[in-house]
């Protein structure tokens, strides 16, 4: 399977993926909304291209209100016939409802770990298999490889960026979770 850096290094027109590489993926995350943000990307992800998400990155962000978590938790069947109408999303009543529960739980979460970060710092770290097996029991609609891209996108496994890729310098600068 080629790489993110490998694919950006053959396709150096591709602007909007380039711009995701460098400057997001694979960057450590620490608020709650950013990381339901890149959750709720990886779930419209599934079975879809990763462009196409990225296409739609802004219309998702301005139809779940910038992921607000309590505001996501708070919606009911106003807000998902709401989403479900908005052209700009991928209007998928599973994927739109697991956000929904998907805040919901993360709202729990802060009981305990005061913030989706501090759930993950605390289960850190993990292989693969034990991180998907954690969010299948905690979230919706988090399979193996939806479980992997977040991780990995949001600096809790390693191999966003090839090590020559001059992205993971300054990643590594950073000290993502990966890494420690």
């Amino acid at each position: 399977m080629t790489s993110y850096c490998a694919y950006l290094q053959e396709h150096p027109e591709d602007t909007l993926n380039k711009l995701y590489h460098d400057h997001e993926y694979g960057f450590p995350l620490g608020e709650d909304a950013a990381l339901l943000e890149r959750l709720t990307l990886e779930i419209a992800q599934a079975g879809l291209s990763w462009t196409l998400i990225l296409k739609r990155k802004e219309a998702f962000h301005r139809a779940f209100e910038g992921f607000d978590v309590d505001r996501v938790a708070g919606y009911g069947e106003k807000e998902v016939a709401r989403l479900l109408g908005d052209v700009g999303i991928i209007r998928n009543r599973l994927k739109v409802n697991a956000v929904i529960e998907n805040a919901r739980r993360i709202q729990r979460l802060r009981g305990e770990y005061g913030s989706f970060k501090g759930w993950l710092d605390a289960n850190h770290p993990h292989s693969l298999e034990e991180w998907t097996k954690l969010f299948k029991k905690t979230f919706v609609f988090t399979g193996g490889e939806i479980v992997k891209e977040f991780l990995r996108s949001s600096g809790y496994l390693p191999d966003a960026h090839d090590p020559d890729c001059p992205v993971y310098q300054q990643i590594a600068r950073l000290n993502p979770a990966w890494m420690r």
